[in-house]
């Protein structure tokens, strides 16, 4: 699988999780050189608290687009050290 925003590829990895519709990219897969911290944080009932980071691709930002959770819950812990993204994120199968 393929994440693409702003016509570059941000993770690429054939080893995705797929939650609630969501793939989740293993950590090492996606292209650090691309996220910006941010200080978001949203809650889960059974995955737990997740951090966000934002994209910024040839000087355009996607804020908070990408999402990860740090603790996830017992319930969710295949998604540890993986990466989700949204926000006009291209997800597709390369």
């Amino acid at each position: 699988m393929k994440a693409t925003w702003n016509g570059t590829v941000i993770a690429q990895s054939d080893n995705t999780v797929v939650v609630e519709g969501n793939h989740y990219f293993p950590a090492d897969s996606v292209k650090a050189d691309y996220l910006r911290p941010s200080d978001t944080h949203s809650a889960c009932p059974w995955k737990g608290t997740a951090s966000y980071h934002t994209l910024e691709v040839d000087g355009k930002r996607n804020p908070d687009a990408a999402w990860y959770y740090p603790q996830p819950k017992d319930a969710a812990t295949e998604i540890k050290d993986r990466v989700a993204f949204w926000k006009g994120v291209e997800i597709t199968a390369d």
